[in-house]
C-alpha cells in the first residue's frame, strides 16, 4: 500500500466507527419519543425476523408518542409481540390498524445507566478508531520495511493517522456528550 492509500484506509474505517456510534446512540432513549428508539426492533412476520422499517412506518405525533402504522394489518400481532419482548420497557396500544407506543417520562436511576450505556458506546468507538491508527501505522512500517516508502513518508503517515485519530476520536467525544445532555435534559 501507498501513503495515500493507508491514510484513506484508515479515514474510511475510521468514519464507519462514527457511523456506528450514531447508530447505537439513536437507539439509546432520551426523554423524547424518536423513530430510533424502535429501529434495531426485529419482528418475526412472514417465517423471518424483518427489521420494523421494512413491516411498518414509524412516526411521532406527540414529543412523548410514536405511532407505528403497518403496511399490512395482519402483521400488528407479531409487531406488538416484538415490542413486548423487547428491552424497550413500553406496553404497545394497538386499535387493529396501528399501534400506538407512549414513551414515560425517565426516572433518575434510569437516566444515569442511559449515560453509562452512552459512555460504553462510545469507549468501544475510540477503542476501535484506535485499532484501525494502529493497523495503519503496521502498514506504514511493513511499507517501508519493503521499500515501497521511505522512512520520512512513514513517519508523515504515522503523523497524518495520529492527526486522524485525535480528530475522530473528538467526533465521538462531542456525540456522546450531546447525547448524554439529551438524556439528563427533562
Amino acid at each position: 500500500m501507498n501513503a495515500d492509500q493507508i491514510t484513506e484506509d484508515a479515514t474510511q474505517r475510521m468514519e464507519k466507527a462514527i457511523d456506528v456510534l450514531k447508530n447505537g446512540l439513536s437507539g439509546v432513549r432520551t426523554g423524547r419519543a424518536t423513530p430510533g428508539l424502535v429501529d434495531s426492533l426485529r419482528v418475526e412476520v412472514y417465517g423471518s425476523l424483518q427489521p420494523i422499517k421494512q413491516i411498518a412506518s414509524v412516526s411521532v405525533p406527540e414529543p412523548s408518542q410514536l405511532l407505528i402504522r403497518p403496511y399490512d394489518t395482519g402483521a400488528i400481532k407479531d409487531i406488538e409481540k416484538a415490542i413486548v419482548a423487547s428491552d424497550l420497557g413500553m406496553a404497545p396500544q394497538s386499535d387493529g390498524r396501528v399501534i400506538r407506543l407512549n414513551v414515560p417520562p425517565l426516572s433518575t436511576e434510569v437516566r444515569k445507566k442511559l449515560v453509562s450505556r452512552i459512555k460504553e458506546l462510545a469507549e468501544e468507538s475510540r477503542v476501535s478508531i484506535r485499532n484501525i491508527r494502529r493497523d495503519a501505522n503496521k502498514a506504514a512500517d511493513t511499507a517501508e520495511k519493503d521499500k515501497t516508502i521511505s522512512e520520512d513518508i512513514r513517519d508523515d503517515i504515522k503523523d497524518s493517522v495520529q492527526e486522524l485519530t485525535k480528530k475522530y476520536e473528538d467526533q465521538v467525544n462531542e456525540l456522546a456528550k450531546t447525547k448524554e445532555k439529551d438524556v439528563m435534559e427533562d
